[in-house]
C-alpha cells in the first residue's frame, strides 16, 4: 500500500491510493524523524499519523526532441568515490535531493576544474520505458558556459540509444531552468504538488519515556 527509498537514496514515496490505510502503512515506513517526499494531484488531506508541509507545485517534463551530438571533451563518470564532492555540490547549487547513495540509480557525469568539481548531472527514477534526468547543477562561477546543455545532451544520448525517453522534474518558479530545457526539447506533460510529510508529533515517542 506504501512504498519508499532508502533514506540515503532519495526522499521519495508513494501510496497505491490515497486512503487512510495507505498513509497508515506509510508512517509504518517511517522512523521518528524521517521526512518523505509524495507528489500528488491535489492538495494532501487532513492525516492523523503524519505531518504534512507543502513544498511548491512541481512541473515534470519530457524530450520529444532527440539530443544533438555534443562534445564530451572534459566530460567525466562520477562513481563512489565522488560522491563527497557531488554531495558537496549539491549543497551549493541546491538541485534537489541528493543523498550519499543517490548515485546508485544511475548513470551520473561531471566536470572538474583543477580537481574540483564544478558541473554535474545525473540519472534517477528509472520506469518502464522513461529515465528521469536529475542533480543538473553548476558552480557560480561556471554558469554561462554551456555545460548544463552539455550534460544533459550527452545523458539524453544514452538513454535514447537504450530505447528509453528522458523526462525530468522542476519547480514551477524556476523559469531559467524551464526556459532552458524547453531550448533542449522538452515539453510539460503533468503538474504535481510537492509535500514532505513526517511522523506527527502525537505519534512521535514521548521523551520522557526513555529519559534517565
Amino acid at each position: 500500500m506504501a512504498r519508499r527509498y532508502r533514506s540515503d537514496v532519495a526522499p521519495f514515496a508513494a501510496l497505491a491510493e490515497e486512503t487512510a490505510e495507505c498513509y497508515v502503512a506509510l508512517q509504518r515506513l517511517l522512523m521518528t524523524k524521517d521526512e518523505v517526499a509524495l507528489l500528488s494531484r491535489e492538495p494532501l488531506h487532513p492525516i492523523d499519523t503524519l505531518h504534512a508541509t507543502s513544498i511548491g507545485p512541481i512541473l515534470q517534463m519530457v524530450a520529444v526532441r532527440r539530443a544533438i551530438e555534443v562534445d564530451d571533451e572534459g566530460i567525466v563518470r562520477l562513481d563512489r568515490g565522488d560522491v563527497g564532492d557531488m554531495i558537496e555540490l549539491a549543497q551549493r547549487t541546491k538541485p534537489g535531493p541528493f543523498g550519499k547513495s543517490t548515485i546508485e540509480m544511475g548513470s551520473y557525469i561531471g566536470v572538474r576544474d583543477q580537481g574540483r568539481l564544478v558541473a554535474m548531472a545525473g540519472e534517477r527514477m528509472q520506469l518502464d520505458g522513461y529515465v528521469e534526468i536529475s542533480a543538473v547543477c553548476v558552480d557560480e562561477a561556471w554558469r554561462g558556459r554551456g555545460l548544463a546543455a552539455r550534460l544533459m545532451n550527452i545523458l539524453r544520448k544514452a538513454i535514447e540509444q537504450r530505447g528509453d525517453t528522458p523526462f525530468l522534474h522542476v519547480f514551477h518558479h524556476n523559469t531559467a531552468a524551464i526556459e532552458l530545457y524547453e531550448r533542449l526539447g522538452f515539453v510539460s506533460n503533468n503538474s504535481f504538488l510537492l509535500s514532505r510529510l513526517s511522523v506527527a508529533r502525537s505519534e512521535q515517542e514521548d521523551p520522557r519515556q526513555t529519559a534517565g
